[in-house]
């Protein structure tokens, strides 16, 4: 009887301890290819702006529909485009070249974050990307700032191209929060983004 109650005694001990350990070893994660979206936001006042003067890009409507699978060929233009875009022009903020804040534009030959996204999303259309998969997007930097970027949807998932680097990266790979970006079913709709806000990433640079 005694032998019984310790052997009980000691297998409770041993129970007690491993669960602590088992209990701190977080379940594996899995992030999603593709950002979640959620219900209809407010458009950005740049974006509103940009619409005024460009209706016709603020109009178009689309039919929900998978994200086509990009060909090699297809990826190949996506990297030509982000480094050339790039590359071309030079990066000053819109006070700096408009004096306002948030003036959406095409660039000429200066261009803050937006207007480099706004090339690119303007040349992957004339290369045959749909616009329903080519979304404005803005994002929080690290340190607090706001800044966007162009997400291009694909049945691989979404990814992003940004001015500050040349690369192209999936979306959960950059240092961002997420937060809205426009609706796949309307260019003049902007949606929330659900997962973008806890998101474990490191940072590019």
């Amino acid at each position: 009887m005694r032998i019984a109650f310790l052997a009980r005694r000691l297998a409770v001990v041993l129970l007690s301890t491993l669960l602590p350990v088992s209990a701190a070893m977080p379940a594996a994660r899995t992030i999603a290819p593709s950002m979640v979206t959620g219900a209809i936001t407010s458009q950005p006042i740049g974006h509103y702006d940009f619409c005024q003067r460009y209706a016709a890009e603020c109009t178009i409507k689309s039919r929900s529909a998978p994200a086509p699978r990009v060909t090699a060929r297809g990826w190949e233009v996506v990297r030509e485009i982000n480094r050339a875009v790039n590359a071309r022009y030079v990066a000053r903020t819109d006070m700096d070249v408009y004096g306002r804040e948030e003036f959406w534009e095409y660039p000429t030959v200066y261009a803050d974050c937006e207007d480099f996204a706004l090339e690119k999303r303007k040349e992957l259309a004339e290369a045959g990307f749909a616009y329903s998969d080519l979304l404005m997007t803005v994002v929080r930097k690290s340190d607090g700032e706001g800044h966007a970027v162009l997400t291009l949807r694909t049945a691989e998932g979404d990814f992003v191209l940004d001015n500050l680097t040349d690369e192209v990266f999936a979306w959960y790979e950059t240092p961002y929060t997420f937060l809205k970006r426009q609706a796949t079913f309307n260019t003049g709709r902007w949606v929330t983004i659900e997962n973008g806000r806890d998101l474990l990433v490191g940072a590019l640079r």
